[in-house]
């Protein structure tokens, strides 16, 4: 979301603004519409609309999605049970993003935000007409409740939120969250995007007569401020939000043109293939097929051929992402870097991509691929700086500064053959041999066997081709296919010595990095730090993300953090697409353009009756 050149401006500042009384700093308090985390906001004060949205959408039809798994609550904040997809549709935020622009918000249920000099503290300004959807008002005593219940209940919001020392109602409609060090330019922000849910609700009696915990899962349908509610449902299966038509925030500018559909219905699937082949009976309206074999051979049926169904591909921009094999590091066999790196030896990723991918993919050579912010060449000036200051906090290879990284790669069978050799050499020098056919440690004469834990059957031929590629090095590769919600628990209690996994990037890192790579994340369940990483240089380079002061040195602490990460091997990198492939009944229209950073679908999509005429009834 951000443009690809450097900007030697301040990280958080806004278009305009209105100054008010003296905050708590002794400053003038400076009110602001909106705020970005790359210099002013697209967007002035008083904006009418977003510019990639349809102002005069018609309103009305029905959109049907599909999940895979299943659901048993419909509680947003608590890390445990299944929340049911499409929840988020309830519930509003403090302030909201924009999708054509990088690290921005704009006022939602906050109509303004203020923050002192040195970013230690960030006020927001309840905008009054904010209500709940029974009409009673939004208050501060939300705010401040919400704030509580969500770190105190979910460890990653806590992790997310843990600078944030407090938050408190200072004035009549205001509130103000307190940092427990000063100038973290993103923290103001973050705070902007938090969930804000009912106090009155959650405290209060429900049906069955029992008091309500926001520490328990629940399947009564919760109160919200957003733009629907729960129409139906049946649990596990399928759930029906209808659009709230007299909703609060339908004429604010970051919300003309968006929720158009008077329902959003969501039908769960056990199977991929069962999912699949319901499209294909019309059994829901829209599917993004993330298998390429699937984009290239499964969508040859007449709904297709005559024009009902529509295939799309749509370009990616604006974010960075990181897909790939994450070894978990509290598994004694992967301690060793150079095992690490041998697996990656082993993944003959262009034989993949000819023979299963139909060279649909590119292979992933950064953590922050295909951003300004992913290292390239050698580092040099504030980027080499940054990595010789953390070499004092822990080690860095010695091949950050001496080689510029590069996956390995097979041109053919003989390349995969010396791949493989290559491979070999490194488990040898980390302590393993070939024994009787199988690879063990020197040591223990233990084999190195490898679980890879899948949460469905659509990467179990990957899994397979790798297989093969590991067998004749001795290595073992078990496929170990699981339900969604076994998954799951098991990743997040860190119980699997193999995940597929990914790491989606904006093109303005900040707090979620240490969810992502710090040390402190490693030993904590659901923390997104998979792997099991912890490494003190990569801590110190974070800390400098964090505190950036310009642009300049936000992109190069983020360049020096994608060479630690790489040079360590911490993963196998994966492979990703330039743009997103889209399977549709041709009964829907969307603006076009449409915003860099997303499809923007359903929300600023509509019901197209003319073309859902042609199209035919959805069933």
């Amino acid at each position: 979301m951000r443009p690809f050149r450097l900007l030697a401006v301040p990280l958080f500042a806004a278009l305009a603004f209105v100054v008010g009384p003296v905050d708590g700093h002794g400053e003038e308090r400076v009110w602001r519409h909106g705020s970005s985390l790359m210099g002013e906001p697209k967007y002035p004060p008083n904006f009418a609309h977003f510019s990639y949205v349809n102002p005069q959408a018609p309103k009305g039809g029905v959109v049907r999605l599909s999940e895979t798994g299943t659901f048993d609550s419909f509680n947003p904040v608590i890390a445990k049970g299944n929340p049911a997809a499409g929840v988020e549709l309830l519930y509003q935020s403090l302030m909201t993003s924009a999708l054509d622009e990088a690290s921005s918000e704009y006022g939602e249920i906050a109509e303004a935000v203020s923050w002192p000099a040195d970013w230690s503290s960030a006020t927001y300004r309840l905008n009054p007409k904010a209500r709940w959807q029974d009409g009673a008002p939004i208050t501060t005593d939300d705010v401040v409740w919400s704030f509580k219940a969500l770190t105190e209940n979910n460890p990653s919001q806590a992790f997310y939120y843990k600078h944030v020392k407090s938050a408190e109602a200072t004035g009549p409609g205001e509130v103000t969250f307190t940092f427990d060090e000063a100038g973290n330019r993103e923290l103001p922000q973050i705070v902007g995007q938090l969930t804000v849910l009912p106090k009155h609700w959650w405290e209060g009696i429900g049906p069955d007569g029992k008091k309500r915990s926001i520490t328990e899962t629940t399947l009564e349908p919760p109160l919200g401020s957003g733009a629907y509610r729960i129409k139906t449902f049946e649990p596990g299966r399928s759930i029906t939000y209808e659009r709230v038509k007299d909703w609060w925030a339908a004429d604010l500018p970051t919300q003309v043109g968006t929720n158009n559909f008077d329902q959003i219905r969501y039908e769960y699937f056990r199977d991929d293939t069962v999912e699949l082949e319901a499209f294909k009976g019309d059994g829901y309206d829209a599917r993004f097929e993330n298998t390429a074999k699937n984009w290239a051979t499964a969508y040859d049926f007449p709904a297709r051929a005559d024009g009902r169904v529509v295939l799309e591909k749509f370009p990616i921009k604006g974010r960075g992402v990181m897909s790939a094999f994450v070894p978990n590091l509290r598994r004694a066999k992967f301690v060793d870097p150079r095992v690490r790196l041998a697996l990656s030896y082993t993944l003959d990723y262009e034989e993949m991509n000819r023979t299963l991918f139909f060279g649909e993919y590119e292979r992933i050579p950064s953590y922050f691929h295909p951003t300004e912010l992913a290292s390239s060449g050698l580092p040099e000036g504030r980027e080499l700086e940054i990595l010789r200051a953390a070499e004092k906090a822990g080690p860095i290879p010695a091949e950050v500064f001496t080689t510029p990284f590069a996956n390995p790669t097979a041109a053919d069978a003989a390349g995969a053959r010396g791949n493989l050799r290559k491979a070999l050499e490194l488990f040898a020098q980390a302590g393993w041999t070939i024994k009787g056919g199988k690879l063990v440690s020197a040591k223990t004469g233990e084999p190195f066997a490898i679980e890879f834990l899948l949460n469905g059957p659509t990467f179990e031929r990957v899994g397979v081709r790798w297989r093969e590629s590991l067998a004749k090095i001795g290595v073992d590769l078990t496929l170990r296919v699981v339900d969604s919600s076994q998954y799951i628990n098991r990743v997040r209690a860190h119980d699997f010595d193999m995940i597929y996994a990914g790491w989606a990037q904006s093109l303005s890192p900040g707090n979620e990095q240490l969810n992502y790579w710090g040390s402190e994340a490693a030993d904590r369940d659901g923390s997104q730090n998979w792997g099991g990483i912890k490494n003190p240089a990569i801590d110190a380079i974070i800390k400098v993300i964090l505190y950036a002061k310009d642009r300049t040195e936000l992109v190069a602490a983020t360049r020096a953090l994608d060479r630690v990460l790489l040079w360590n091997h911490y993963v196998v990198p994966g492979w990703t697409s330039a743009t997103t492939r889209m399977a549709r009944w041709n009964r829907f229209g969307h603006p076009d353009p449409l915003p860099m950073m997303s499809t923007g679908f359903p929300s600023i999509w509509w019901y197209d009756e003319a073309a859902a005429a042609k199209t035919g009834a959805a069933k």
